[in-house]
């Protein structure tokens, strides 16, 4: 009998992103690791897991956190980082706004998304991290996909799409100087199904709201979003309850839930393999401000 030595599909993706995280662990003096709690910031925390198993992995964790999440995403996240032993730095939105930093923004369609760019570039600059790695994938949104996997990024801590090194070969440039860091996407080459197959394949534990649940809700500009105090109702807007999961997970007044009964991973690895259309640009309000909306915020500095 012969015997085969090929890879499944999503054992190529997960030694791809274990070699990029290894890469970076050996070749930059300090990184650190991006994680909302969200989905891919599990999936590639597992991945890091993995990458140095049996050691614990080799540098921290840090949430830009906007005041404004979901529950059950932040009691996620102190469990799993808690589990893992691992240092959570906390970057406040909240913070920049009492230091002055940044200006909080008024109105009905206000948010704290676009202020994460400050919070962010400040904790890069705090503790000097050179590498921050990030859970973006290249099928996500147009601008994430002119991502290189080693995002260069200058002083000012911003991406200029025209000024990314080439990658052939999967070799990764990473010589900077002092001040200038890289963002790296060991997901780059990931879809939203690669991401629920390899959940459902390693039992991966995430949020429970990423399944189907009853949930107070209302409508607003095409999209389902969490009856909360941070939302006030306006004129005509009346609440609900649904049944809804969510495909991401971020600020809770940009992130609109979809009507789902996928209450399992089969259940919902069925329901991504049949939609056509991404999970940002289905419940993310944040990316419909202009059609350039992501690339503006990524110029600036954001994820």
């Amino acid at each position: 009998m012969s015997t085969t030595y090929e890879l499944s599909h999503l054992r190529v993706l997960e030694a791809e992103s274990i070699h990029i995280i290894r890469e970076v662990a050996a070749e930059f003096e300090r990184p650190v690791l991006l994680f909302s709690g969200g989905k891919d910031s599990i999936v590639m925390l597992r991945l890091a897991e993995k990458a140095f198993w049996p050691a614990r992995i080799p540098f921290p964790v840090m949430h830009i956190d906007t005041g404004h999440n979901f529950d059950e995403v932040i009691e996620f996240r102190d469990r799993r980082v808690g589990e893992l032993g691992v240092k959570l730095l906390v970057a406040s939105v909240q913070e920049s706004i009492d230091q002055g930093r940044v200006t909080e923004e008024t109105g009905i369609r206000a948010t704290r998304n676009r202020l994460q760019t400050t919070t962010l570039l400040d904790g890069i600059e705090q503790h000097r991290f050179d590498a921050a790695f990030g859970g973006a994938r290249r099928d996500e949104e147009k601008a994430r996909a002119k991502e290189r996997v080693y995002s260069y990024r200058d002083d000012f801590g911003q991406w200029d799409p025209k000024n990314q090194r080439p990658e052939l070969w999967s070799l990764y440039n990473g010589r900077h100087h002092q001040g200038e860091h890289f963002r790296i996407f060991p997901l780059s080459n990931w879809t939203e199904l690669d991401i629920w197959q390899y959940i459902g394949e390693e039992g991966v534990d995430i949020p429970s709201i990423y399944y189907a649940h009853e949930r107070e809700v209302f409508e607003r500009d095409g999209m389902l979003l969490a009856v909360s105090d941070l939302l006030p109702l306006q004129e005509g807007e009346e609440t609900f309850i649904e049944t809804v999961r969510y495909r991401t997970v971020g600020d809770i007044t940009v992130t609109g839930a979809v009507r789902s009964s996928a209450a399992t991973v089969e259940a919902v690895i069925e329901e991504v393999a049949a939609t056509r259309v991404t999970e940002r640009g289905a419940t993310r309000a944040d990316d419909r401000v202009t059609e350039a909306a992501m690339e503006d915020r990524k110029k600036e500095g954001y994820f």
